[in-house]
């Protein structure tokens, strides 16, 4: 083998006489090699059967002809290396290696340094996503950039693609991971689905600026819906996308989202609108805003502003920005700072309500607005034993209708835990004191009141162990009794106002706490007790298997502080609860809180979830809750059925039905079909969903992902990970 380098002149002509001279005694083999300073420096070798040139100028190859220049590598029946221009030819059968991508051909021109060049009637194959495709010419521009004319694109594997995509003209670029093209039109299963002047695509998992996919499907309010999503990749912390879409019935829909994030913020802006409503004759808009910064050490700032044209934009515009069930928007701006055992807090808050009428009737009572609410709460745990807390709000409420003013409250407690392996005992202390200032309280009512409460509780538990078994398998059982004491004497709370508070949820948290109420106008007198009693199963790995528990509270003194229709009893509901996994496949769960009084269930709910392999799920769940006198539509018994299951070969099917007894009729449902090829998923989605009382919608989905292009149709993956608990994506 003789070598080429560019060490002097003399030295250079010699070694090239020398190789011309060995191809001419032995042609059945010939090697040149020579350096060069493109590819970092590494040497270009010319091999073939035959080789013949020019010192210093040029290598001709023939025969089984490789040139290989670092991660280039050349292969064709005859090629020609310059040597000043840095420069390869090469023709028939021309197979290409570079940089991992993979290229065929009847000819090729290449410059090695700078990587521009052309093949001619090409195929490729792009390492980094395995993509390939044919095409009459590509051009490369770069080492990384790469122009195709009159080519095909896909990632389906094999010479007859699935889908693939067919373009005037179309570039690579690698180092920006975006393809492009031109007069392109997506065929799939040989018929074209999409054609369109302009598209872009991603070669990567990476964000890149261009024409998304248009998205369609239908709803019951809107009809056919069709949108044209554009993304601008403004920055690798900043993105803006723009989604304009055609409602058949309604018109023209603009809508825009942009995010953002920094080392000490970040934020998501969305805001659509309608200009002319043709079926109302009115602009209709939505906006929501939400913003978190740190602005120094200690001092945050947020915020969370939401606000919709009308009552009926969430029934109309299901599917868009304001979800079908959200009927309170906030408007909440707050500024925080804190130490290293205190916070304050300075707010203004309010909610815009989108009523929904029944019979003309508002169904929604209107939140308090906050303007402003000032809070500084400070704790620290285990000084000299005892651990101490202290919450104080001050809070200025306004309502259009209602009494308005403001209240003032700061609450200590202080408690003294003793934990030991076996029990642990803990006494607290707390004190309330309380004052308002009405405005607008009605004749003969004080404008100011106030109140002082103190609380007394001491929380007691035991926990037992043993060895046992669970289903076969060895396991630690417990017993965990516990009792939790409170007296709260009484204080006549009558003509305070009712801003925030509400009888808290009945349940196991709630019976372990000192105030029944939830929000601080009313602090509950107690003389009560608490008793409830738990045993786990736990596996030797630390695994909670199963958890069993019971407890009420018992009042040993009338209560006196009610909320209007509120009634008392001297013992509560009797809660029992039972959750655990009763096999590696099989899961249960189970709540049911029994009124003694009554004689009955006033509230239950049951569940159970079958998960024997992956995308193999079926969930039964069944939910309860009965009439409340002051509130008739609080009633509420279904039965909600919901599941992801393989119904055929690559056919997966989704479905969830919850059905409400007392009405007789599906209150929501979703039903679903999914195909997973190789290199594509096909997915159809039908759901209904409740928008108001009275009110639900139904919309279709239709959705074809194409693997490393984009998805064409409405995403449906949304609704049916909310409606099927433990689904999971077939193409994971």
């Amino acid at each position: 083998m003789t070598r080429f380098r560019p060490i002097s002149a003399l030295q250079h002509l010699l070694c090239a006489s020398a190789a011309l001279a060995a191809a001419a005694a032995w042609p059945g083999a010939a090697s040149a090699q020579t350096a060069s300073g493109g590819d970092q420096d590494a040497p270009t070798t010319v091999r073939a059967e035959e080789l013949t040139g020019r010192p210093d100028r040029e290598v001709n190859a023939r025969h089984d002809v490789e040139i290989v220049r670092g991660a280039t590598t050349i292969n064709a029946d005859e090629g020609t290396y310059h040597i000043v221009e840095d420069e390869v030819d090469g023709s028939g059968n021309v197979r290409m290696r570079r940089y991992g991508d993979r290229y065929t051909g009847d000819e090729v021109k290449l410059n090695l340094e700078s990587g521009q060049g052309y093949v001619l009637h090409p195929t490729y194959r792009l390492q980094k996503n395995n993509a390939h495709g044919s095409a009459e010419r590509i051009d490369f521009a770069s080492k990384e950039v790469a122009d195709i004319s009159d080519g095909t694109y896909s990632t389906c594997e094999g010479p007859d693609p699935d889908w693939y995509l067919k373009s005037d003209t179309m570039r690579l670029d690698q180092d920006r991971d975006l393809g492009t093209s031109r007069k392109t039109i997506v065929y799939f299963k040989g018929v074209p689905i999409l054609g369109t002047p302009a598209m872009s695509f991603p070669l990567s998992d990476a964000r890149k600026s261009g024409v998304l996919p248009p998205t369609f499907g239908t709803t019951s309010t809107g009809g056919f819906e069709l949108m044209v999503p554009y993304y601008f990749n403004i920055a690798p912390n900043r993105d803006l996308t723009l989604y304009p879409k055609i409602i058949a019935r309604r018109g023209l829909q603009l809508g825009a989202t942009a995010r953002y994030l920094g080392s000490n913020y970040s934020g998501t802006t969305t805001a659509e609108t309608l200009p002319n409503d043709r079926v109302t004759n009115t602009t209709r808009y939505s906006i929501s805003s939400t913003h978190t910064q740190v602005l120094a050490a200690g001092l945050g700032l947020n915020w969370n502003i939401n606000t919709a044209s009308d009552d009926k934009y969430p029934s109309d515009f299901a599917s868009t920005l304001t979800a079908s069930t959200q009927r309170l928007l906030l408007r909440d701006l707050n500024l925080t700072y804190g130490g290293a055992f205190w916070n304050a807090t300075a707010r203004v808050s309010n909610y815009q309500v989108l009523q929904d009428f029944v019979n003309g009737v508002a169904t929604i009572p209107r939140p308090y607005d906050r303007l402003p609410q000032l809070t500084l709460n400070a704790a620290r745990l285990d000084v000299n034993g005892f651990d101490w807390s202290i919450e104080s709000d001050f809070t200025r409420f306004w309502h259009p209708d209602l009494v308005r003013g403001d209240r003032a409250y700061i609450n200590p407690h202080i408690s003294y835990p003793i934990m030991r392996p076996g029990y642990f005992l803990t006494p607290k202390l707390s004190f309330d004191a309380t004052t308002y200032s009405l405005a607008n309280s009605a004749p003969g009512n004080p404008s100011s009141l106030s109140r002082m409460v103190p609380t007394v509780s001491l929380d007691s538990g035991l926990v037992f162990e043993r060895d046992t078994t669970f289903f076969g398998s060895p396991a630690t059982q417990t017993l965990e009794p516990r009792l939790f004491y409170v007296n709260t004497p009484f204080r006549d709370q009558s003509r305070f106002p009712v801003f925030d508070t509400g009888l808290a949820d009945l349940n196991f948290a709630q019976i372990f706490s000192e105030n029944r109420y939830a929000g601080h106008d009313r602090i509950g007198d107690a003389n009560q007790l608490t008793a409830a009693l738990v045993t786990r199963y736990i596996e030797p790995s630390g695994a909670e298997r199963m958890r069993l528990a019971i407890g009420q509270r018992f009042a040993f003194s009338e209560q006196q502080v009610l909320l209007p229709g509120e009634v008392t009893s001297s013992r509560s509901d009797l809660l029992l609860s039972a959750t655990g996994r009763l096999s590696p496949t099989l899961s249960v769960d189970g709540n049911l809180q029994y009124s003694q009084t009554l004689r009955q269930s006033t509230r239950s709910n049951y569940a159970m979830r079958w998960e024997p392999a992956p995308k193999k799920v079926l969930n039964l769940q069944y939910r309860y809750n009965r009439q409340d006198p002051i509130n008739p539509l609080s009633e509420l018994k279904q039965v909600d059925v919901s599941g992801q299951w393989p119904i055929a070969q690559r056919w997966y099917g989704v479905g969830r039905i919850n059905y409400s007894l007392p009405d007789k009729r599906v209150a929501e449902g979703l039903v679903g079909l999914e195909y997973k090829a190789d290199c594509w998923i096909f997915r159809v989605v039908a759901q209904r969903i409740p928008t108001a009382i009275q009110t639900a919608t139904s919309a279709f989905f239709i959705q074809l992902e194409l693997n490393g292009l984009s998805k064409i149709g409405s995403n449906p993956l949304e609704a049916i990970r909310t409606n099927v608990p433990g689904y999971q994506m077939i193409n994971q």
